[in-house]
């Protein structure tokens, strides 16, 4: 999804490494399609906007034998504080291959209805290399080393970090978000389990009855500037079943809130 903020001061470290198999043991996520309201939460500073509205949906289905597709609508108004009000949509269809093998995706941007970007790519993973190739962008394949995690891969490491009671998880990530020549570092604030009852009113939370929940912020970063602010940063409430609510996300002089106002559950599809 979109990305937001937020550092903490002490934590228990966690491996970055951790095995897809072994996730696959313990973490089972939902397939589910979620619809968030957004609204403007806060905004500071002189460039910031006065009103923000707008609407998430995500759709999540697949299988840790089959791998996982990902598809995202982000639809946001912007009012700045002077001149006219700017209507912007982010659309993403991902798949992410099983254990964190491989990952494919299509991107579009439009502002005010034009289409403004569009983005296809695949990286693919032989031994501890990560090669990156933009169909849309010609030149040579881009090479990273190191231990490199794909979306739904780090989730599973976020909810088995959560689990063991960790509060901190150092990743870093490939998304194939913005030009889709970059890993982020990511850093992942773990709250204690909540037990408070959502505030949502629709008739699909009672899904949600019974499993445990976490505070959680990610913090996005160029690499090698984990010590400075982050570009973005996206916290949520994170369910044992990869389900989120109460979204927060931060773009540095406003945060947008992101309510859910649908969800639905789909069967996922199982491993023989």
């Amino acid at each position: 999804m979109s990305r937001l903020l937020l550092m903490a001061v002490s934590f228990v470290a966690v491996s970055v490494f951790m095995r897809s198999e072994s996730l696959a043991e313990t973490i089972l996520l939902a397939g589910h399609r979620a619809v968030y309201n957004l609204s403007l939460l806060k905004s500071e500073g002189a460039k910031a906007p006065i009103q923000a509205q707008g609407s998430i949906i995500f759709e999540f289905s697949g299988s840790e034998c089959q791998g996982y597709v990902q598809n995202f609508h982000q639809s946001t108004e912007i009012q700045p504080v002077e001149g006219q009000a700017k209507f912007s949509e982010v659309f993403s269809a991902t798949y992410e291959e099983p254990l964190n093998r491989g990952f494919s995706f299509k991107t579009a941007t439009k502002i005010d209805n034009a289409l403004t970007d569009r983005l296809e790519g695949v990286a693919s993973r032989q031994n501890k290399n990560l090669t990156i190739r933009l169909k849309n962008k010609p030149g040579a394949p881009i090479i990273f080393q190191d231990e490199i995690l794909f979306p739904t891969a780090h989730l599973r490491a976020i909810l088995q970090a959560a689990n063991a009671n960790k509060n901190l998880l150092e990743a870093r990530v490939y998304d194939g978000s913005g030009q889709g020549d970059k890993i982020l570092q990511t850093l992942s604030i773990i709250g204690k389990p909540l037990s408070d009852a959502p505030s949502e009113k629709f008739s699909h939370t009672r899904e949600l009855i019974g499993l445990k929940r976490w505070p959680v912020t990610i913090s996005y970063f160029e690499i090698g500037h984990i010590d400075g602010p982050p570009i973005y940063a996206l916290s949520f409430d994170l369910y044992s079943n990869g389900v989120s609510r109460a979204l927060k996300l931060d773009y540095g002089d406003f945060i947008l809130s992101g309510e859910m106002k649908e969800l639905s559950f789909y069967s996922m599809s199982k491993c023989e």
